[in-house]
């Protein structure tokens, strides 16, 4: 029965004039077409689109490697930028002055909160001697306090020990600038009588043989009637010593050395 159907279906026309067998036959070819075509097309997406995001993946890597990269360069360029201004500066204040100078870097800090130092790069085979004055483009920084062939010690300004001879550059009073082991400086042996007043510049007066005269030290921050004769007084420093990276060291022996020098002589 099966055979004379398929027979008869094979030699019966459709509407269409196709034999029916024909298009029974084809609908059904075609389904299982439409079904293999959607799932390898299904399939070729997803391949697709995992190739995709693996080129996606690799191309988010390299741009990222490249900022990465664009970055350190910016910063290294920007090092190199303020290292260079900070020579400038440096270079700036060796041309003011008449003092005969050699500019050292900062290698290390003192890691007691107790001794304010900083240690440089210059040291006995450089000319570097102890209690040579160490300035700064803002101002006083401090002296050499321990020099050795190839690097020395220097006590700053704000170390508790540390003491500079100074004076007001308004109306010429002097006093001594002592370190308070913080980031102030006090100044010492000022007169009830003298004027100063808060704003004051605070200069090296060059009496204590160390620091040259005219150096500035600080800004007067506050002044108070002191338990005695004296006034008590605040300095701030002028320099940043949290920031410093470059200083010069001064070679030339101020006038109150040179006279203490040849007396003993």
């Amino acid at each position: 029965m099966l055979g004379h159907i398929l027979l008869i279906s094979a030699q019966v026309n459709s509407r269409q004039g196709v034999p029916v067998l024909e298009a029974v036959t084809f609908g059904v070819v075609a389904e299982v077409q439409r079904a293999v075509s959607t799932a390898f097309s299904s399939v070729s997406r997803v391949a697709g689109g995992y190739v995709g995001l693996r080129n996606l993946k690799s191309t988010n890597q390299a741009l990222t490697r490249q900022l990465e990269a664009a970055q350190v360069e910016l910063q290294q360029q920007r090092a190199l930028a303020d290292r260079t201004r900070s020579l400038e500066k440096l270079l700036e204040l060796r041309d003011r002055s008449n003092l005969k100078t050699t500019a050292a870097e900062i290698i290390a800090a003192g890691a007691s909160p107790d001794f304010r130092t900083l240690t440089i790069d210059k040291g006995t085979s450089d000319g570097i001697g102890a209690d040579m004055a160490v300035i700064a483009p803002a101002g006083v920084v401090g002296r050499v306090v321990l020099p050795s062939k190839r690097a020395a010690k220097v006590q700053l300004l704000i170390d508790r020990n540390a003491a500079v001879g100074v004076l007001v550059e308004r109306s010429r009073s002097q006093g001594v600038v002592t370190g308070t082991g913080e980031d102030r400086l006090s100044m010492e042996y000022v007169s009830g009588l003298a004027d100063v007043i808060v704003g004051d510049i605070v200069v090296t007066s060059g009496i204590d043989g160390i620091y040259p005269k005219g150096y500035l030290v600080g800004k007067i921050e506050s002044v108070e009637k002191g338990g005695g004769t004296y006034k008590r007084i605040v300095v701030t420093p002028a320099v940043d010593f949290t920031s410093l990276e470059e200083v010069l060291v001064v070679l030339t022996p101020t006038p109150a050395r040179e006279a203490a020098e040849g007396s003993v002589e």
